[in-house]
């Protein structure tokens, strides 16, 4: 059994993705690993810090990101097929910029890699997300966050990229997939509060076009207000390995709140999710029946365990 690994960034390094921690993080597992690196801006080293991983099994495939494909995200899709099509693995395991899986999660993945490897109707893993807020050591859960999604898909199926790079599907429909017990650690939001605000306008740029992200972001602070992280979850366990230095060189906590009430209000503030989290995590026990989902578990023993496996550990 092969696991070839697969990325795609741009500009990552200037906005403080932990891009080299992200493809290092399940490098140990793959077999290769191709990342489609975007020619970025002069003062950007994305490149040189995947160049300096060193490890023979990482190829970088140079990209240019034209205007047209930028509107309304496609390009993230588009690149992140273009690092797909080169994978030779059985499976193909996705990773982005600024997700990162902890090493205690490795030998599972693996294992559950080889428990589904003749099971054809599983197309994927699903994996849990942990969503890190300010810090290291904050996450939300909430509605308005996606609990769980599609990391490894299997490769020979013409399996695609789907919408703004966030999952996969087949042939236009949604895959059928199997658990795996292993997160996701999402630091998309953990970033100093001047790069947090650069990076949300880098997003809307690629979304909706430069004009209007000028002028959605023009009366915007210049450092994001992350609000009070009184209610987020903490986090207790170990920092994945590949994160710890840079977890170290964290210097704004000064610049977060960490308790009170703050009048700021971000979209898992909103009564409409608090009230739809509180229904899910204290009534439903932490199912998400309330929420769209991006696949459907397949219906083999092997492969949702009976579903047993979703409700218990998901």
């Amino acid at each position: 059994m092969r696991i070839s690994g697969f990325s795609f960034a741009r500009n990552a390094q200037k906005l403080y993705y932990p891009v080299a921690e992200a493809v290092r993080s399940i490098l140990p597992v793959c077999d290769e690993f191709f990342v489609a690196v975007g020619a970025g801006d002069e003062d950007d080293r994305t490149r040189e810090e995947i160049e300096a991983i060193g490890d023979s099994r990482v190829h970088i495939i140079d990209t240019v990101w034209s205007d047209r494909e930028r509107l309304k995200g496609k390009v993230h899709g588009q690149q992140t097929n273009v690092a797909l099509e080169k994978c030779t693995g059985d499976w193909c395991f996705y990773i982005q910029a600024d997700e990162v899986v902890h090493e205690d999660f490795l030998p599972r993945i693996v294992k559950r890699c080889g428990e589904l490897l003749d099971d054809r109707e599983v197309e994927g893993l699903l994996f849990r997300y942990k969503h890190f807020w300010g810090d290291y050591t904050h996450y939300v859960v909430n509605h308005a966050w996606y609990p769980r999604e599609i990391r490894i898909v299997r490769n020979g199926l013409g399996i695609r990229s789907w919408s703004s790079a966030q999952s996969f599907r087949r042939d236009g429909r949604k895959l059928r997939v199997a658990p795996v017990d292993a997160e996701v650690f999402h630091y998309g939001w953990v970033r100093p509060p001047r790069l947090m605000n650069k990076k949300r306008r880098e997003f809307s740029t690629t979304h909706a076009g430069r004009d209007a992200a000028e002028a959605l972001y023009a009366r915007e602070p210049e450092e994001f207000d992350y609000g009070s992280l009184e209610k987020a979850r903490v986090y207790t366990g170990s920092i994945p390995a590949v994160m710890k230095d840079r977890a170290a060189r964290m210097d704004w906590g000064d610049k977060l709140q960490y308790s009170g009430r703050s009048p700021v209000r971000h979209k898992h503030d909103r009564l409409k999710y608090r009230l739809l989290t509180f229904v899910e995590q204290r009534l439903l026990g932490g199912k998400t029946h309330l929420a769209s989902k991006n696949y459907r578990l397949a219906a083999g023993k092997r492969g949702a365990r009976k579903r047993g496996m979703v409700r218990g550990i998901f």
